[in-house]
């Protein structure tokens, strides 16, 4: 049996939270990448300007994430956001706009090298990343956001190409 390819094997990846833990969580699920990390803004901010990342993990919140959102993806450094305390629909609508290619609730992070891992892989393929988020954590937001936030919020769905019924 072949062991299926890890899209996060050697990648230079960048996280951004200003919670150590957090990055310590990080780099213990990305074990095959090189991670960097920074615990602020104006750090992370320094290291975008100065490295090239195949990735980078922005917390929303404490370390001015949307900023460095726009930082970036005018570095064409791919982006996904983290969050907990910012987790809500206009969150992500934001992050949308600003060009990040997912958004993943630090509830999990147990699943991130997994998660990752896919999102890389159909970001090259050159599929929806958004339709990906939703296909796999749609239960999670429809617990966390009500059973039909996204009727909600159709600006979404045609936001990442995928109109809802």
């Amino acid at each position: 049996m072949s062991e299926k390819k890890s899209y996060l094997e050697g990648k230079k990846i960048l996280a951004v939270d200003d919670e150590e833990d957090v990055l310590e969580i990080i780099e213990e699920k990305l074990e095959t990448a090189d991670v960097d990390t920074a615990l602020d803004y104006q750090t992370a901010s320094e290291k975008i300007r100065q490295k090239k990342y195949d990735l980078v993990i922005l917390d929303i919140m404490g370390v001015n994430g949307l900023i460095l959102l726009e930082e970036a993806v005018n570095n064409g450094i791919p982006a996904v956001m983290l969050t907990a305390h910012a987790l809500n629909p206009e969150s992500i609508k934001t992050s949308i706009k600003k060009g990040a290619i997912s958004y993943l609730p630090k509830e999990e992070l147990p699943n991130l090298d997994e998660f990752l891992s896919e999102i890389l892989a159909t970001e090259k393929k050159g599929g929806s990343t958004w339709k990906l988020l939703f296909d796999r954590l749609g239960s999670f937001f429809e617990h966390s956001f009500g059973q039909n936030w996204m009727d909600d919020h159709p600006e979404i769905g045609r936001m990442y190409g995928q109109p809802r019924r």
